[in-house]
């Protein structure tokens, strides 16, 4: 009996092309953009995934949340493919014009919650080796790898709930041994958990 993988990468490869436009994107529609990298590596039969959990800070909106890798693009990069690259290498040391393959990209997608500012979020979906070294910068608390595998049998069974302006607001949640993952990182990993259905 063949041994059939979680996920088979040029599959993916060919889904997450057919998403990405084919010109950079145009990126004066929004005033404030950013890109988010999904890395991913292959394990066995599985493929995982590197999340930080961010460091406690009052200036940031996503203080202490759990997220991927990237952050808002500055005025010296080009394209949110440059933002990619510097946020991944600050923020866990790998060089990905060196050590990634990029797959392609998802669906753009902005915060939910109304408290946050209204920025327009890029990710990116690139495959590294299984050995790439990963070191956290100051904004990281902690880097992680989380199978997919797991992911996708567990759903998103746990869940976030907030004060927003005066109102209880729930969301619902992937669990992960250093907490929730919810919001735009939820968002995310399902659009790239729906890709293999």
């Amino acid at each position: 009996m063949r041994y059939n993988p979680f996920v088979d990468i040029e599959t993916l490869k060919r889904k997450l092309t057919a998403l990405t436009p084919s010109a950079e994107e145009s990126l004066e529609e929004w005033p404030l953009q950013a890109a988010v990298v999904l890395l991913l590596r292959e394990v066995g039969g599985d493929v995982e995934a590197l999340l930080i959990k961010r460091v406690e800070d009052a200036r940031d909106p996503w203080s202490g949340h759990i997220a991927l890798p990237g952050g808002r693009r500055e005025p010296e990069d080009r394209t949110l493919w440059e933002t990619a690259v510097r946020e991944a290498r600050e923020e866990v040391g790998i060089d990905l014009e060196r050590d990634g393959d990029v797959l392609g990209r998802l669906s753009a997608l902005s915060p939910s919650n109304p408290l946050l500012p209204p920025i327009r979020v890029t990710p990116l979906v690139v495959l590294v080796r299984p050995d790439v070294e990963v070191t956290v910068g100051p904004e990281v608390e902690r880097a992680f790898w989380i199978s997919l595998r797991a992911l996708k049998r567990q759903g998103r069974s746990d869940r976030v709930e907030k004060l927003v302006n005066g109102e209880w607001r729930v969301w619902p949640a992937y669990p992960s041994p250093y907490g929730p993952i919810w919001g735009m990182t939820e968002r995310i990993l399902t659009q790239l958990l729906t890709l293999w259905e």
